[in-house]
């Protein structure tokens, strides 16, 4: 069995454009359809209440696209969105969060691990919940870096400003003995580079976009989702709202094939009906 259907894939704003990335390495096969919540962005700030209504409005006009599964290419709507959305739904939904989590416990050797994220992904304590859910032993040191997004879409991704930013956060985190770190925002992925440089050799990076990537291939695989061979592949970009200079940034620094992006308007409608 095969679905020729597209993976649905949105974010609060475009730096979900990395799970995408991910994704076309992996999936060269499949079509992809993202949405980028960018009217509305940053989702960090909201309350979770806010953040799960427009969640369920961005997933509902994926649905209208004929997505045969959601990806939530946002640490912050994965970490209080998620269980909303699984139930509303009525395809498959991952998020970035346990892929990562999981990722992160095969590679801790000493069972310290340490996120970073928004604010609100912090605030959620989603990633200590999912990591002690799967290892009660875990040692969890995180960190929210709400200045990280800002320098990324300025596109400081190389400046000395932001390795200055980066080694304030990580500074704690590493005399903490930390030996794993998450990059628990799909923004960050940009800065794996400036990240490497501010920590010691000891301590390895999970990127939870790629991990996300590798969770949805599994899932096609077990749902009998992926797409025919010879499929029509392709990557449709949607936004709420004009792009800014973010996007220029996202597609030199993750090379990928941008092409006309689409405008729409947030669907303000009632919750889809659950499954």
């Amino acid at each position: 069995m095969s679905d020729p259907r597209p993976i649905g894939v949105f974010d609060s704003g475009i730096g979900g454009l990395t799970v995408v990335k991910a994704l076309r390495d992996l999936l060269p096969g499949e079509k992809i359809f993202y949405l980028g919540d960018t009217a509305r962005v940053p989702y960090g700030g909201k309350s979770a209440s806010t953040v799960e209504r427009y969640s369920l409005e961005i997933a509902e006009m994926l649905m209208e696209e004929n997505a045969k599964t959601v990806v939530v290419a946002c640490n912050t709507a994965s970490s209080v969105a998620l269980a909303k959305l699984e139930k509303h739904l009525p395809v498959p939904v991952i998020g970035v969060i346990r892929p990562g989590a999981r990722a992160a416990l095969a590679t801790t050797r000493n069972g310290h691990v340490g996120v970073i994220g928004t604010r609100a992904t912090i605030k959620s304590g989603a990633y200590e919940r999912e990591l002690r859910a799967l290892n009660p032993q875990v040692r969890v040191s995180v960190c929210a870096s709400p200045l990280l997004v800002p320098l990324i879409e300025e596109g400081w991704l190389d400046d000395e400003l932001t390795d200055r930013v980066i080694a304030r956060y990580l500074g704690p985190l590493v005399h903490q003995g930390i030996d794993t770190l998450v990059l628990g925002c799909t923004h960050y992925p940009l800065l794996v580079h400036a990240i490497s440089r501010a920590l010691p050799k000891t301590v390895s990076l999970v990127d939870s976009a790629r991990n996300c990537a590798m969770a949805v291939k599994k899932l096609l695989v077990q749902s009998h989702l992926s797409a025919p061979a010879g499929n029509s592949a392709g990557l449709d970009i949607a936004l709420t709202d004009a792009p800014d200079i973010f996007l220029s940034v996202a597609r030199r620094a993750l090379r990928l094939e941008i092409g006309n992006v689409q405008l729409r308007e947030v669907l303000h409608s009632a919750p889809i009906a659950a499954r």
